[in-house]
């Protein structure tokens, strides 16, 4: 739906409120075919797939509307 009486500013990085959302989808590879996906369907990707600091592997991507989205593999953490 478009209001021509909205406005939407631009997304501050650091804002106040949530700053991702993170989807789980699947396996390592599942997290890679999304990537290769959303690149060639010309997604701006904040980051590509890797292993971060504290063992998960992501990457983030951003909406139409300036949110980041954190595409995320299983963790061990998920299990207990």
């Amino acid at each position: 739906m478009t209001r021509t009486s909205s406005a939407d500013p631009k997304k501050d990085r650091y804002r106040t409120g949530y700053h991702h959302l993170a989807i789980c989808v699947g396996d390592r590879k599942d997290v890679d075919d999304m990537m290769k996906k959303f690149d060639a369907d010309g997604v701006i990707v904040v980051s590509g797939a890797r292993t971060t600091g504290d063992g998960y592997y992501e990457a983030v991507v951003v909406d139409p509307e300036g949110n980041e989205i954190e595409v995320i593999a299983e963790h061990d953490d998920f299990r207990d």
